[in-house]
């Protein structure tokens, strides 16, 4: 059946409010979820933030990057306004860029338990040195876990050119 149903989309709060109030300290609780009606098919959804910020946990000084969140869905999809939101409550949260992308992850993990998930965080220079961590999940005990192993180690592979972004 194509479409959505009323009754299908009345868990999501976010999607057209026009009252939206944006979160300035790390929000997880905003995450919604909605059901995959593709559950039978395997396929990748990509979400690509260019404008993530958070702050150093040290200087407090701003960090900038773009996000990039891939995921193999299972049962349950995260609603594209509430991850919006989500990434945005980072802008006042102080953490290294290694532990943000992590936090996403498993953030993103609790929420929809896919078969398979992805989040690489490409960060502006500062100092003179970018840093890009990347982490992956597959379900264990299953093909996905598998492709985790071999999407984490070649995911570099074929690195991008640097151009200071």
């Amino acid at each position: 059946m194509s479409g959505r149903q009323q009754e299908e989309m009345q868990d999501l709060t976010l999607l057209g409010n026009q009252g939206t109030k944006y979160p300035f300290n790390y929000a997880p609780e905003v995450l919604e979820s909605f059901d995959n009606k593709h559950p039978y098919r395997d396929y990748f959804v990509k979400f690509n933030c260019p404008e993530f910020t958070s702050l150093c946990p040290i200087t407090g000084q701003p960090d900038f990057a773009t996000i990039y969140i891939s995921y193999i869905p299972d049962v349950k999809m995260v609603e594209s306004k509430s991850l919006k939101l989500y990434l945005f409550s980072f802008r006042n949260h102080g953490d290294f860029h290694e532990d943000c992308v992590n936090i996403i992850m498993n953030d993103l993990i609790k929420l929809m338990d896919p078969r398979y998930i992805e989040v690489w965080g490409k960060f502006t220079p500062r100092g003179g040195i970018s840093i890009d961590p990347y982490c992956n999940y597959g379900k264990p005990g299953t093909k996905y876990e598998q492709l985790a192993e071999q999407r984490l180690f070649n995911h570099d592979l074929y690195p991008e050119k640097v151009d200071n972004r």
